[in-house]
C-alpha cells in the first residue's frame, strides 16, 4: 500500500509557492473559500492632524504608527461529493464514498482524518476498510491513491486548496441480528471527520501556530473540525420460484395412476430495486415418469426440446436415451418484468 508522509505534503507546498500554481490534487468545489489576508502580513496605519497656529497655517502632526500582524485563521470545509446515495448490494466489498476536504482558512494547515461507520439512524452498518487520499484524478484506484496513515499521512493544504478523500467500506449481507437480510432500500452511513492538527475550539489562539511559526493561529467558526456523513443504499433483489403440479388420469379424474399425465408449472417472480441476471430455471424429470416430447413452454409459448435454438431445452444428462433435465433461460429480470411461467408434462410410468 502507498503512504504519504508530511514530507510529501511539505514538498508539494513548496512547489506551489515556487510556481504560483495550484496543487495537482485540487478539484473544483462549490464551497465558501477564504478571502483572507496572508498570515504574517503587517497592517500599519498612522493618523495625521492638521491645524493653524496664529498666523501660521497648515501645520501637521503625525501620530505614532500602529502595526498589527495578521494571524492565521484555521478553518476547514468537508463535503460529500457523490451525486446521490451510493447503490450497493448486500455482501458487496470495497464500496467507495467520496469526500472533498477544503482548507478555508488563510494559511497552510495539516488535517487529521478519521472515519466511523457504526452510526445510529440508518438501517445497516457498513464495515470500514480503509481511508485513501486521491492522487489528483478524482477516481478511486488502490494502485495510485495513497492509503491514509494517521500522523504520517495527514494532508497539508495551502489556503483555498482541496483534496479528495475516499472512504472504503464492505457492505454486510445481514442486519446485526445475523438473521435478517439487509432490506431493499435500506441505508448505511459512513462518516468522515476532518480535524486541524493545529487547534480546535472556535476562538482559541494558538501562539506561534501560524505559517512558519512566526505568527499566531486562531481557530475559526468551523472549530477547526467538521464531520460529514455519506450514505449507501441497498439494492436487494429477490427471486421467488413456485412450482405446482396438476394430474389428469386416463379416466377423466386427477388420480396419479400409471398412464396419468402430470402438468408441471414453474412460476418465477422478482422483487426489489435491482436486476437479477442470467436467471435459468432447471428441473429434473422425476423418477418413474417419462417426459412428454414437445410439451415445454414459456409463458404459454411453445419451446423446442432442442438446446440452443430457443430459451428452452430438455436433455439426456445420463446418456440413457431418456430426457431427464428441463432448462429454460429467462435472461435478466427485475420487479417490473412480467411473471415468467415455465410448464411441461410427464407421464407416470
Amino acid at each position: 500500500m502507498l503512504t504519504i508522509s508530511n514530507d510529501y505534503w511539505k514538498a508539494t507546498l513548496q512547489r506551489v509557492i515556487a510556481t504560483g500554481s495550484l496543487l495537482a490534487m485540487q478539484i473544483p468545489l462549490q464551497v465558501a473559500l477564504a478571502a483572507g489576508t496572508v498570515p504574517g502580513t503587517d497592517i500599519t496605519n498612522q493618523a495625521t492632524a492638521t491645524y493653524d497656529l496664529g498666523g501660521i497655517t497648515g501645520l501637521t502632526r503625525n501620530s505614532n504608527t500602529t502595526s498589527n500582524t495578521v494571524a492565521e485563521l484555521l478553518d476547514v470545509n468537508v463535503t460529500w461529493q457523490d451525486a446521490a446515495n451510493v447503490t450497493v448490494s448486500p455482501g458487496d466489498t470495497d464500496q467507495v464514498l467520496t469526500y472533498a476536504v477544503t482548507n478555508t482558512g488563510n494559511g497552510s494547515d495539516t488535517y487529521n482524518l478519521a472515519a466511523l461507520s457504526i452510526l445510529t439512524g440508518d438501517t445497516f452498518d457498513p464495515s470500514l476498510v480503509d481511508i485513501y487520499i486521491d492522487d489528483g484524478d478524482g477516481v478511486f484506484n488502490t494502485a495510485t491513491d495513497a492509503l491514509y496513515i494517521a500522523g504520517s499521512g495527514d494532508p497539508l493544504l495551502p489556503a483555498d486548496t482541496s483534496v479528495t478523500v475516499f472512504l472504503v467500506n464492505d457492505i454486510p449481507a445481514m442486519l446485526p441480528d445475523g438473521i435478517t437480510p439487509v432490506p431493499d432500500g435500506g441505508t448505511g452511513d459512513s462518516q468522515l471527520t476532518v480535524t486541524s492538527t493545529t487547534g480546535t475550539v472556535t476562538g482559541t489562539v494558538v501562539a506561534g501556530g501560524g505559517d512558519g511559526g512566526s505568527v499566531d493561529a486562531v481557530v475559526g467558526t468551523s472549530g477547526g473540525t467538521q464531520t460529514v456523513n455519506g450514505t449507501y443504499v441497498a439494492s436487494n433483489t429477490a427471486v421467488a420460484i413456485v412450482k405446482s403440479a396438476a394430474v389428469s388420469d386416463p379416466f377423466g379424474g386427477n388420480e396419479p395412476v400409471p398412464g396419468a399425465i402430470i402438468t408441471y408449472s414453474i412460476v418465477v417472480t422478482v422483487s426489489g430495486s435491482g436486476t437479477a441476471d442470467n436467471v435459468i430455471v432447471t428441473d429434473s424429470i422425476p423418477a418413474n415418469t417419462s417426459y412428454n416430447d414437445g410439451t415445454l413452454s414459456l409463458n404459454a409459448a411453445g419451446l423446442t426440446d432442442t438446446d440452443a435454438d430457443d430459451e428452452g431445452s430438455v436433455t439426456d444428462t445420463n446418456t440413457d436415451t431418456l430426457k431427464d433435465l428441463v432448462a429454460v433461460d429467462l435472461g435478466s429480470l427485475s420487479a417490473v418484468s412480467a411473471v415468467q411461467t415455465v410448464s411441461f408434462q410427464v407421464t407416470i410410468n
